[in-house]
């Protein structure tokens, strides 16, 4: 008796600002958690963004970010509540030497934050009922942003998590000198645009199965709120369902951002 296939074979292709990507994906047959679809989702923005790049770089606009350089890891990032279930299961896997560091500097972290009265106000984010405002978050990202706080996954100015790394973190490139983005209040800088904003995807996804708001959750936070929230993470999908859902709020944020673009154009 042959054995039925534990997955499924599919030829995604998205047309993005940056053109299109193909990309070929096996999905779980059974039945999975969100998280299965987060390197999906992951991949298709960084395919993406790659397209965004090498135009970049043909408009003589070439990425300044390189390894080591983390002016950006002062930064308060975001994450949707798929990542942020995504990097606690990513936490626990590694060995324990490196878990009790982590540990350690988010304990550290957090007593900062305290200090500054910003660990409440990080944590009220996570479960606010509705987005908020844009000007709301532009005062308390500066407010984390004047802390100079290292991101608790970095050591000696790498990331710690790179691989697992949030979408806002890969999305964030600048071809602009790398000396403006040590004080980003004062400095502008040349963002190099992400053509898929994953959080946002994945975001949209998680409110759609849930029933519940979009979460905006802040970095320092995640993996408490994960941890919160575990129960949640226990809930399963079919593969196929996820993909289908995934794609969906994939395509409506790159219809809706493109005819953004487009009447921004014609103005």
């Amino acid at each position: 008796m042959m054995t039925p296939p534990t997955t499924e074979h599919f030829e995604i292709a998205l047309n993005t600002s940056a053109g299109q990507i193909t990309t070929a994906v096996e999905v779980p047959t059974g039945f999975v958690p969100v998280t299965a679809i987060v390197p999906l989702i992951r991949r298709f923005g960084e395919e993406a963004q790659a397209l965004e790049v090498a135009h970049s770089t043909d408009a003589s606009k070439t990425p300044s970010c390189h390894k080591g350089c983390a002016a950006c890891c002062r930064m308060l990032v975001p994450l949707s509540a798929p990542e942020a279930f995504a990097l606690g299961e990513w936490v626990r896997s590694r060995p324990t030497d490196q878990q009790e560091r982590i540990v350690a500097r988010l304990v550290e972290a957090k007593t900062q934050l305290l200090s500054q009265g910003l660990w409440e106000r990080l944590s009220e984010l996570c479960n606010a009922p509705e987005q908020p405002k844009d000007d709301v978050l532009e005062v308390m990202n500066r407010e984390y942003y004047a802390l100079r706080l290292p991101c608790p996954f970095l050591e000696e100015e790498v990331c710690t998590i790179y691989e697992a790394r949030p979408a806002a973190c890969r999305e964030l490139l600048v071809s602009s000198p790398p000396e403006r983005c040590d004080d980003l209040i004062n400095n502008s800088v040349d963002p190099i645009s992400a053509p898929i904003l994953v959080s946002t995807v994945l975001g949209l996804l998680w409110q759609e199965l849930t029933k519940s708001p979009t979460r905006l959750i802040p970095l320092p936070v995640a993996l408490d709120w994960a941890k919160g929230h575990e129960q949640e993470n226990q809930q399963t999908w079919r593969g196929v369902e996820l993909l289908d859902r995934a794609l969906d709020k994939t395509w409506r944020f790159l219809s809706q951002s493109m005819s953004r673009s487009n009447q921004g154009s014609v103005k």
